[in-house]
């Protein structure tokens, strides 16, 4: 299971918690100057003053990521494992992720809290491969990432869905943590898992995750 339940999962990025790796930065990549494309809108979703944007408008932290691959899956895995550097933990730019994993969705409404989003292949670091529990990671950051935990607002976990697990989208298994919520479902050959801080209320991170649309949807 994607999700590990108790306080100290969320006291730490350790190989226990619901933020594994996925804050881990890989300060050897050389990351260039990133602008906005258009302005952001938000609209009303969950409970209060909340309200959600469109994952289009925030900032994706790997897209200068200049990739050169065929396209094929298998391709893009091998080339993206080659540049790791000390951590199952990949940086990937968002079309890399798309290309890898192309039944893979992701949000396309995010808390208006966010402003930069990272991803992540994640590797079984033996093989070189994908690793099934989780194949992808993504960081909801409402700062610069990494130069805080605190400004990580939620993770989005993705791996493969068991082999009974139906083709159809499943309804969503709700846990409520200390800190925060989690809500796991499978999908399209996938399992999912939001982990939304307790900032974001159930209800908001709900909407987040009904928002799910293929990953290709969102390039840029």
């Amino acid at each position: 299971m994607l999700l590990a339940v108790g306080a100290v999962v969320l006291a730490s990025c350790g190989e226990a918690g619901p933020l594994d790796g996925v804050g881990n930065r890989t300060r050897e990549i050389v990351k260039g100057p990133t602008t906005t494309t258009s302005p952001i809108v938000a609209v009303a979703a969950g409970s209060e003053d909340e309200a959600l944007i469109a994952a289009r408008d925030v900032l994706w932290f790997n897209d200068d990521i200049d990739p050169q691959f065929t396209g094929q899956p298998d391709d893009v895995i091998s080339d993206v494992w080659r540049r790791q550097l000390r951590s199952r933990f990949v940086q990937s730019a968002r079309r890399e992720i798309a290309a890898a994993l192309p039944t893979l969705s992701f949000p396309s409404l995010l808390p208006e809290q966010v402003q930069w989003v990272t991803s992540q292949l994640v590797y079984n670091p033996t093989t070189g491969t994908l690793d099934p529990d989780t194949s992808a990671a993504f960081g909801l950051w409402m700062a610069e990432p990494y130069n805080s935990d605190l400004d990580r607002l939620a993770v989005l976990r993705v791996g493969r869905a068991p082999t009974d697990a139906l083709a159809a989208r499943s309804p969503f298994a709700v846990t409520n943590l200390p800190d925060g919520v989690s809500l796991e479902w499978t999908d399209a050959g996938h399992r999912y898992e939001l982990y939304c801080r307790s900032e974001v209320s159930e209800e908001l991170c709900t909407a987040v995750a009904q928002s799910m649309v293929p990953l290709g949807a969102l390039l840029p």
